[in-house]
């Protein structure tokens, strides 16, 4: 691969990692990779570390930084189960939920534990993803799948009849079997090595329709948590903002013994660590407070009646202490071609977003950029953490979390050995039933507040791809437009519109629906052919000026003396055609 498909690849644009001592460290294999010495090292932005990859903290620093790492995780562990329950026909029946939130609890820590030692090797935590959400809710839609009305009334359900768990268990059992197949297409692309290759095709413009419409489609649930009281959910998305963004950069002095100095305070930055963990909590508080109190009404036809912390049953005292989840815990698994199809998008944004974790996580804790062989290996361990995942039934497959790399930026500490005992963490609470229970009674309005951030933030993270790319080109500016629109507009009418789109074929035409009813899959396949397929005719000339220098460069772009209109040509060309440039 060309030096200029790294780049693309790392989406970063800077092409080099400042190692200790200043010296440089490539991601191209012609330059030797400097190694951070035991002790500390430097990071991103030259940003002194108290422990790089390799270093070893001592082992009660290890467990609390371990276990700051888990609770940082949390928002996006809890917030897949509880999404897809409704779709499960899971949304009065509790206690499974919380089955399934120890359950993801689990084998998040496997996964974790089999990217850290096995994978790529960053310190680099594994969880639920919301990528495959949008796909799994799309197949979960379908006739065949839709939740019979009854399940629908709280009153109407008995949780333990055979009939109720029947129903749930087989539409479990087939998202089960179908990211058991999607995992091994990510298997085979990560341990062949043709995740490189596919980045030669995949850009920005691609990239960001497709992460982009991962959240949007689910303003709706959101919305629909949120408004069961707007009071306790803005309240709650008022704190998250204030401690994220207002407060971040306020140390609290918490008290701490080292030997020599005795007692003394230590500043810790816990709202810049914890703003979804305390915004949840506080919220939480306040509920129980009114509730106490019967300022919140008390019944369950009143609005406001769902932000009571007792109307979501008594899960936390049915719940037993102990429960270990297994591999067919819901029986066995089933498969269908519509739910394969529509779950590859998934799969495909999925691995897309990693790979920049990757770069980021390596930058952050002071390890040279991974070489293309680490980035394989941690793409395809995600794969077999897609299929434990499926094996073991939490409804969604596994990736690499941003929030936890950016909070190796605020510890300072990039130590393996650190997220090795958050694994741990992971795995011990899921085994608790207890902890499950617990994050299944949160009262939806706090959740819901939770979402409005949460899905905002996934969106910005999409839209911001276009960083990478010219957005001053009118042809970039129509690709990431029109394909956004499309992947709103095409799943709108098609689920209205099922019934014109019936071919004859039953399972040609459940392929035909999810497909066209998953937003992610439909703009980011017309953001894929469009940029892969539209030239950059106003740019051809410096485009060919720009290619002659980059050759006589060596096929590097430093010290290039190509102009700002070259360099934007470049942006502007079709990503298929970037094989000019090796």
């Amino acid at each position: 691969m060309s030096p200029s498909s790294d780049k693309d690849i790392s989406r970063l644009g800077n092409p080099s990692f400042v190692g200790k001592h200043g010296s440089h460290c490539h991601s191209s294999p012609d330059h030797a990779a400097c190694v951070p010495e035991e002790g500390g090292g430097t990071g991103h932005s030259g940003t002194k570390l108290g422990y790089t990859v390799t270093d070893v903290p001592p082992w009660y620093l290890s467990i609390l930084l371990g276990i700051q790492h888990f609770l940082t995780a949390m928002g996006g562990l809890v917030a897949v189960p509880l999404m897809l329950s409704k779709g499960l026909c899971l949304q009065h029946d509790l206690l499974t939920q919380s089955h399934l939130i120890n359950t993801i609890i689990f084998v998040s820590g496997i996964c974790t534990l089999l990217q850290v030692l096995f994978g790529v090797r960053l310190p680099i935590i594994q969880g639920g993803t919301l990528t495959f959400l949008t796909p799994t809710l799309a197949m979960l839609s379908l006739p065949n799948w839709k939740c019979p009305a009854w399940t629908n009334n709280a009153t109407l359900v008995n949780t333990s009849s055979p009939e109720f768990i029947q129903v749930w268990q087989t539409r479990m059992r087939e998202v089960q079997g179908t990211i058991i197949v999607t995992s091994c297409f990510q298997i085979f692309v990560g341990f062949s090595g043709l995740i490189g290759f596919l980045m030669r095709f995949i850009g920005p413009l691609t990239i960001a329709p497709t992460i982009t419409l991962v959240a949007l489609p689910l303003f709706e649930s959101a919305g629909d948590m949120a408004g069961q009281h707007w009071g306790i959910a803005l309240l709650t998305t008022f704190f998250i903002v204030l401690f994220s963004q207002y407060l971040k950069h306020v140390a609290v002095p918490l008290p701490s013994y080292k030997r020599g100095k005795k007692c003394h305070f230590f500043p810790i930055y816990l709202f810049q660590i914890f703003p979804v963990l305390l915004g949840l909590s506080l919220s939480w508080l306040l509920c129980y407070v009114l509730t106490v109190t019967s300022v919140l009404p008390a019944a369950p036809t009143a609005y406001g009646h769902l932000a009571r912390t007792d109307s979501r049953g008594d899960v936390l005292s049915q719940a037993p202490w102990f429960r270990l989840p297994y591999p067919g815990q819901w029986g066995t698994p089933t498969v269908s071609l519509a739910g394969i199809f529509g779950i590859l998008a998934g799969v495909i944004s999925s691995m897309l977003e990693s790979v920049g974790d990757y770069y980021a996580c390596a930058r952050l804790c002071g390890a040279p950029p991974p070489p293309k062989h680490a980035i394989s290996r941690g793409i395809g361990m995600e794969g077999i953490g897609c299929l434990l995942a499926g094996a073991w039934g939490t409804g969604s497959g596994t990736t690499s979390y941003s929030e936890n790399v950016g909070a190796l930026g605020i510890t300072k500490v990039g130590s393996r050995m650190v997220i090795i005992a958050a694994a741990c963490a992971m795995l011990l609470s899921g085994i608790f039933g207890k902890v499950g229970a617990m994050l299944a009674s949160i009262p939806i309005p706090v959740i819901g507040g939770m979402f409005l951030v949460m899905f905002g933030v996934i969106v910005a993270v999409g839209i911001s791809n276009l960083q990478y790319t010219d957005m001053n080109s009118s042809r970039n500016i129509f690709i990431f437009g029109f394909s956004l629109f499309a992947g709103l507009t095409i799943p709108n009418w098609a689920s209205k519109n099922s019934a014109l789109l019936e071919t004859g074929i039953i399972q040609l035409d459940q392929v035909i629906l999810v497909l066209l009813t998953t937003g992610m899959f439909v703009g980011g396949l017309m953001g894929f052919i469009l940029d892969n397929t539209i030239p950059a005719f106003n740019h051809q000339l410096n485009l060919t000026l720009l290619l002659q220098e980059h050759r006589r460069s060596g096929g590097s772009w430093h010290g290039s003396k190509a102009t700002r209109e070259g360099r934007r040509a470049l942006s502007s060309f079709p990503r298929s055609m970037t094989f000019l440039l090796a």
